[in-house]
């Protein structure tokens, strides 16, 4: 059973209020209930809607590690790092640009995340 945010946020799917902030904060609630899959459905569309949505990105990667998909984050996070830079958002980069590196090791570890 979704939360009481998640239920209202959902109301405003299909509004004039929906747009790349209300799925980014859908997304945002989805991960905090635990549901990663639900929230790298939203991010993904948050970042349709705005390309340029560092934060979107950032939480998209997460989500995506969480729901155990390690390519797809780190792909998420380098696009994310280039729209952080490209926007002069530079602890976004930063932030980014470390957990990327922490999938890159996994990666060529062969460990799970």
């Amino acid at each position: 059973m979704p939360s009481a945010v998640i239920a209202n946020l959902q109301k405003l799917i299909g509004t004039p209020r929906d747009g790349a902030l209300l799925r980014f904060s859908l997304g945002s609630e989805y991960l905090k209930s635990g549901d990663a899959h639900n929230a790298q459905v939203q991010l993904r569309e948050a970042v349709s809607r705005d390309s340029a949505y560092s934060a979107a990105w950032k939480l998209l990667g997460r989500a995506l590690t969480e729901d155990g998909q390690q390519q797809a984050a780190l792909d998420a996070y380098r696009q994310g790092i280039a729209v952080a830079k490209n926007k002069g958002d530079k602890q976004a980069a930063k932030e980014m640009t470390v957990f990327a590196r922490r999938i890159e090791k996994k990666i060529e570890s062969g460990q799970s995340l």
